[in-house]
């Protein structure tokens, strides 16, 4: 669906309530750390937890609320999952809420 189908006002309410759901992702400290540290390379949960310093079974946690929303992706390599960004949109939306950020320092 086009943003101008997305927006017309029969899609509009549902559109919207979903970008409300994107954005609920973004409100948690935890999860924006697992994504702007998957911006690097993607990681498998080990990786992760031990670089951002947090148990694996909140990693693992956030990593199921972050899938199911489809920020990142999941591949299987061999017995490890690695995680990534699920798409170069997700980088663009980290990138320009840490302009606006940086704007307001």
């Amino acid at each position: 669906m086009n943003l101008k189908n997305a927006l017309a006002p029969k899609n509009a309410e549902k559109t919207l309530n979903q970008l409300a759901e994107l954005f609920k992702n973004f409100g948690d400290s935890t999860r924006v750390k697992i994504l702007f540290s998957l911006i690097d390379s993607p990681m498998n949960v080990t990786d992760i937890a031990r670089k951002l310093q947090i148990s694996q079974p909140a990693v693992s946690q956030q990593l199921r609320v972050l899938k199911k929303s489809g920020l990142i992706a999941s591949t299987r390599e061999g017995k490890l999952v690695i995680y990534s960004l699920a798409d170069a949109h997700v980088r663009t939306i980290i990138n320009i809420g840490l302009e606006h950020v940086c704007e307001t320092l």
